[in-house]
């Protein structure tokens, strides 16, 4: 069975590294292994493998930028909010999409500081050539020694059935993007790796397109270069809203160790979810000392395998295996790994239409350097939930908050039930809760409390 997987790989163009990573993994899944990581395995960090952002945030030296090149990854369609393209290219602040504050974010360091900033993407198959296209607006980013732009590999489907290749007539759907762990096999392609370190480049500061808070801060690399530091993940502190994904662990030898809910064994789901016992979650944002990377490699004969996450979806009907990694995973890989504790402010994800919502608001703003976060005195996002059914999908929420978006910098939670649009100039004050029985347009200035329609 795997040698027909990986004839299909060959016959693709994958690389075989690429090859050899896969078949680790297919080997994991035939023996029976589904990536489960036990609680008795692991508790806790301690407080020696965390670092607080505020001891260190002052130590920054701006030459160290020659030596950082900041990864973003661009791999996403946004499939959930009905978007068949890639999701950075949706409006986001006024008509800014992700990739416009990125491109400025960049732009705008290399003039402050004077120094070249390099940046990558890291596309998928499916959205590299939207995403280049795209920023052909900024002729200025090209203007740089490396490629702007590498591509994440792909993995075979499998079926759940008897473990072989999942094929379609459509013949994309045969294949899965294999996790945002790929990061560290697609970056040696056309030795990318080898010559980011020849051309003098030491660390990558590696965030999701989504997260518009995450801009580099010099006083990390400067902390890990003075502390030998090889891997740093930042972590915020969980909350409620934060119960389902990835929490910060370690081992029983006292590694870091990332585990996520799909690695929970199901009569453990409840603990996984104690927010006050495991009490950090992984923001994806990444320090990676690309010394040490290569070293990784060279010593792992040209391939780094990570915990395994197998994740079972139905695809025309079929169900089938897609085997992915996290590259934030990696932390139990490298040598004195650490987890940064950073604010809220650096993670401004956009996973959801409600997530948009708020950012669409003016309880964001941007900041002279295109840094995405909350309005100044605020501490926390509002709390937005929005009825799927009016608002699940990008168009949907476009129809809705055409004529204004409410202002939500004084609401803590605002809730919808039903089908509502919004007129100018609405303001939501305190916690919000608007439920409409039938199709209604809000254009009262001021709402608070409980609304019905």
């Amino acid at each position: 069975m795997l040698s027909q997987l990986v004839k299909t790989m060959k016959a693709a163009g994958l690389s075989e590294p690429v090859i050899k990573t896969f078949s680790a993994y297919y080997r994991k899944l035939e023996q029976g292994q589904r990536g489960m990581i036990s609680s008795a395995e692991i508790s806790p960090p301690a407080a020696s493998n965390l670092v607080e952002y505020e001891d260190i945030r002052l130590g920054g030296e701006s030459q160290i930028l020659k030596s950082v090149v900041t990864i973003r990854l661009n791999g996403g369609l946004g499939t959930s909010m009905g978007l068949s393209k890639a999701k950075s290219l949706l409006p986001v602040k006024g008509n800014m999409t992700f990739l416009d504050i990125i491109a400025r974010q960049t732009l705008t360091l290399r003039a402050s500081s004077g120094y070249d900033v390099l940046l990558l993407l890291m596309n998928s198959f499916i959205t590299e050539a939207d995403s280049l296209d795209y920023l052909k607006k900024y002729p200025d980013l090209a203007r740089q020694d490396l490629p702007l732009s590498f591509v994440q590999n792909k993995f075979p489907r499998i079926r759940q059935d008897n473990l072989q290749l999942f094929e379609s007539t459509d013949k994309e759907k045969s294949w899965n993007p294999p996790g945002h762990g790929d990061l560290y096999a697609a970056i040696t392609k056309d030795n990318l790796l080898d010559r980011l370190i020849e051309a003098g480049y030491r660390y990558a500061f590696v965030s999701n397109s989504d997260n518009l808070g995450a801009i580099v801060d010099t006083a990390i690399p400067v902390y890990m270069e003075k502390n030998n530091v090889q891997f740093l993940m930042e972590v915020c502190r969980r909350t409620p809203s934060d119960k389902k994904g990835g929490h910060l662990s370690e081992d029983n030898r006292g590694q870091l160790l990332l585990r996520e809910i799909a690695q929970c064994p199901e009569d453990e789901l409840e603990q996984f979810q104690d927010i006050e016992y495991y009490k950090y979650f992984n923001t994806n944002n990444l320090w990676i000392d690309l010394k040490a990377l290569q070293w990784q490699l060279i010593t792992g004969d040209g391939i780094m395998l990570l915990p395994l996450i197998i994740n079972p979806k139905t695809v025309d009907g079929v169900p089938v295996y897609q085997l992915e990694t996290a590259m934030g995973a990696a932390i139990s890989v490298f040598n004195n790994s650490k987890a940064l504790v950073v604010p809220r402010s650096r993670f401004a994800p956009v996973k959801k239409t409600s997530d948009l919502l708020s950012i669409w608001s003016d309880a964001y703003e941007l900041g002279e350097q295109y840094q995405l976060g909350l309005k100044r005195g605020l501490s926390i996002p509002p709390k937005v939930e929005l009825d799927e059914r009016f608002y699940g999908t990008i168009d949907k929420m476009r129809s809705r908050f055409a004529l204004g978006v409410p202002s939500l910098s004084g609401c803590k939670e605002l809730t919808i039930e039903g089908d509502v649009s919004f007129g100018e100039e609405v303001i939501c004050e305190g916690r919000v809760h608007i439920k409409a029985e039938v199709p209604t347009l809000i254009k009262s200035r001021f709402l608070t409390g409980d609304i019905s329609y």
